[in-house]
């Protein structure tokens, strides 16, 4: 990665994800996190001050930006949970089958260049009776924002680190073998349209037959 992606564009996305209605958002989401938790796109540990350490015994963060995983310091020195960091992308997760008892995505699955093989990768290291957690931002069902993201992504990506504008978020979680068991809809007020039509929710695996 060049001096842009490691120097700068850690900055500008810790910034445009940690503004006050994002914050809300994520404090909905993460405390719900339980046990060992997969925390894909871990970046500069936003999320860690919402962790319920009585309830969580491990994060594996998930970052192979080293400009962000430089960035968490401040927030991982003030964790009142364990973080373990893994230095590689959603693609390749190095932990076992069944492993964590929580996967939690918050606005990473948007840059994640093979979603769907990063997704397997998130359904074979969770446990049967675990759950995928997810906070995103994606494709909105309104005509006009929707063809104003299609036109703007492909010059968004190359700014902002990949991200994707126009992904049906809960439909390539189901698309991935997930059952999505709960999902809310909305835009981030005061954000713009285009980059703010959010996906907050919970998935699992598909329940075997006993």
């Amino acid at each position: 990665m060049g001096f842009y992606d490691e120097r700068i564009l850690p900055h500008l996305i810790d910034y445009s994800c940690s503004v006050g209605q994002v914050m809300k958002l994520r404090s909905q989401v993460v405390p719900k996190a339980n046990g060992t938790v997969l925390e894909v796109g871990m970046g500069s540990g936003i999320n860690l001050e919402f962790y319920n350490p009585d309830t969580v015994s491990l994060v594996y963060g998930l970052e192979p930006s080293e400009g962000m995983r430089r960035k968490a310091q401040a927030n991982l020195a003030k964790s009142s949970v364990a973080v373990e960091w893994l230095d590689l992308p959603g693609e390749q997760i190095p932990l076992s089958d069944n492993s964590v008892d929580t996967v939690l995505l918050t606005f990473t699955l948007c840059t994640i260049p093979d979603w769907r093989a990063a997704l397997d990768q998130m359904k074979r290291v969770l446990k049967p009776d675990g759950e995928l957690l997810f906070l995103e931002h994606g494709e909105s069902p309104d005509e006009g924002v929707c063809k104003w993201q299609h036109r703007i992504t492909p010059g968004w990506k190359k700014i902002a680190g990949g991200c994707h504008l126009n992904r049906p978020i809960a439909e390539l979680i189901r698309e991935a073998g997930f059952e999505i068991t709960e999902l809310e809809n909305l835009y981030v007020p005061k954000a713009p349209k285009f980059a703010g039509y959010i996906y907050k929710g919970r998935a699992r695996k598909p329940q075997q037959p006993s």
